[in-house]
C-alpha cells in the first residue's frame, strides 16, 4: 500500500495546486452563507475525485493483469495518452498566458457564485475536481496506477482515499483557516485570492506541462520494460 501511494503522491498534489477551485471556494466563504457552503462545496469536490477514482479502480478488476514487479500495459498506454494530452494543454495555456502583471481573466461564473444555492454549490465542487481538464486526467492516472497494484481491495480503497484527502489540500486548508479564524480570515484569504488569480494561468501552464512530462515517463517506462 505505501508503494501505491508513493507512485500517486505527485498527481494528488498537482490536484490540490487548482488555483480555480481554491479562488472558488475563498469566494464563497465570503459570502453570508460561506461556512455551509463551503462545506457543501468541499464535500463536492471530495466526492467528485473519489467518484472518479473509483471507476477507475472498478474498470481495472483485481490486480488488472499485472504483476507484483510490472504494472500492466494498459496503464502504461493509458498514462502516455493522459501525458500528451496534458503537455498539449500545458503550451496551449502558456500561449494564452496574460501580459507580465496583469490579471488573467477568471470564468464569468465566477461572478455569481455568492448567488448559487446550496444545490448549485456542490455541483459545481463535482465539476471541479472530476471534470477539471487537469484533475480529471489525474485522478483517472491515480485511479488507474491503485487498480493495476497486486494489493487487496481494502487497501485499493483506503490508498484512493488518501489520494482524495491529500489532492484537497488546496481547498481543506482555506477552508480550515476560514472555519477557526472566522471573520478574521478574511483578509489572509483575500490576499490568497489574488495571489492565485494573478497567476493562475502561468501555475496551470507549467503544472501542466510538468504531469505531463512525468505521465509520458510513467507510460513509456511501462511499455517499454
Amino acid at each position: 500500500m505505501g508503494t501505491a501511494l508513493g507512485d500517486v503522491l505527485g498527481l494528488a498534489a498537482g490536484v490540490a495546486i487548482s488555483p480555480l477551485p481554491i479562488i472558488a471556494i475563498i469566494i464563497i466563504l465570503g459570502t453570508p452563507s460561506g461556512r455551509a457552503n463551503g462545506l457543501l462545496f468541499t464535500l463536492g469536490w471530495l466526492v467528485g475525485l473519489f467518484a472518479l477514482g473509483a471507476v477507475m479502480l472498478a474498470i481495472g478488476g483485481p490486480a488488472a493483469g499485472s504483476t507484483p514487479s510490472k504494472p500492466a500495459a494498459w496503464v502504461g498506454g493509458l498514462k502516455l495518452g493522459l501525458g500528451v494530452l496534458l503537455v498539449l494543454l500545458g503550451a496551449r495555456q502558456w500561449h494564452r498566458r496574460p501580459p507580465a502583471g496583469a490579471e488573467a481573466d477568471l470564468p464569468k461564473w465566477m461572478s455569481a457564485i455568492d448567488r448559487f444555492s446550496p444545490a448549485k454549490v456542490l455541483g459545481l465542487g463535482v465539476v471541479l475536481s472530476a471534470a477539471n481538464l487537469k484533475n480529471a486526467p489525474l485522478t483517472i492516472a491515480a485511479g488507474a496506477s491503485i487498480s493495476a497494484t497486486t494489493i487487496p481491495p481494502g487497501q485499493k480503497v483506503a490508498t484512493l482515499a488518501l489520494f482524495v484527502i491529500i489532492a484537497s489540500l488546496g481547498l481543506l486548508v482555506p477552508l480550515g483557516v476560514f472555519l477557526i479564524m472566522g471573520e478574521r480570515a478574511k483578509a489572509m484569504l483575500g490576499n490568497w485570492r489574488g495571489w492565485a488569480a494573478r497567476h493562475n494561468t502561468a501555475i496551470m501552464a507549467v503544472l501542466f506541462a510538468v504531469l505531463g512530462l512525468k505521465l509520458l515517463g510513467d507510460g513509456l517506462g511501462i511499455l517499454l520494460s
